[in-house]
């Protein structure tokens, strides 16, 4: 009786293991790990706040974004989304979640619009992208591509030298992407004057495939952080340094 007893425990548990999906956020690997490195600096008002965070909702959960990740080929990926500001405000407003379905993703967008506002302070894109970069070291998950996806109104302002951050990040073989965002009184400017996005193009983005997004308008955000978010799915070349390494 208890062989009996024992067998079907074991049966049981085999089943439960082998069954579709059983805890594949834990057993596979993603496709991608992506971090949504969010302006949430004094630049920010609280229209654009909320914009923005509706807009990373919407796009997250739109069905051509499950499309582009249920196309690769574990079809998931594993996100987290921050928030950064001052050099010392860089917050995780939706720690790492694997998305692989319709579900998933609204689970996510759900948890973006209910995180509260965290970030303080003035412009230190190069301590987000360092932020970030950590927390994908240390998130304990492996795939063989790694986006860092920043978005802002404004210039690097103070922290951490930028350009040597950022050449150590791709030496991590990620990929820096940037959406640059028009506000209510014209773009922002860069270093000397320049364009925001001939800023974040010269200095803040890097690795293989790297690319800026440009927001026209505060209206065409939830445009562009979908477009953003799509191709930074769907491409599945290498990111940062890996394919000078090949």
């Amino acid at each position: 009786m208890r062989l009996l007893r024992f067998c079907g425990f074991l049966s049981l548990l085999l089943a439960l293991l082998l069954a579709p999906g059983a805890s594949r956020a834990q057993t596979d690997n993603p496709d991608l790990l992506l971090v949504l490195a969010a302006d949430g600096s004094g630049s920010i008002d609280e229209d654009e706040f909320k914009l923005q965070r509706e807009g990373y909702a919407a796009a997250i959960r739109d069905p051509r974004v499950v499309a582009a990740i249920q196309s690769g080929y574990g079809g998931a990926i594993a996100v987290a989304m921050i928030e950064w500001g001052a050099p010392t405000s860089q917050h995780i407003i939706v720690d790492w979640t694997v998305i692989r379905d319709q579900a998933s993703a609204d689970g996510f967008a759900a948890a973006i619009l209910a995180a509260p506002r965290k970030a303080f302070g003035y412009n230190s894109i190069s301590n987000a992208i360092a932020y970030s970069a950590t927390l994908m070291r240390e998130s304990g998950l492996v795939a063989p591509r790694k986006v860092i996806d920043v978005s802002g109104d404004g210039p690097q302002i103070g922290g951490m030298p930028l350009e040597r951050i950022r050449n150590e990040t791709i030496d991590e073989d990620i990929t820096i992407n940037a959406l640059a965002i028009n506000n209510k009184d014209g773009m922002l400017r860069g270093p000397g004057g320049m364009p925001l996005d001939e800023h974040y193009r010269r200095d803040v983005i890097g690795g293989f495939g790297a690319f800026v997004e440009v927001a026209e308008s505060r209206a065409d955000l939830n445009r562009a952080l979908l477009k953003k978010l799509i191709r930074e799915i769907a491409d599945s070349r290498p990111t940062g340094r890996a394919l000078a390494a090949r």
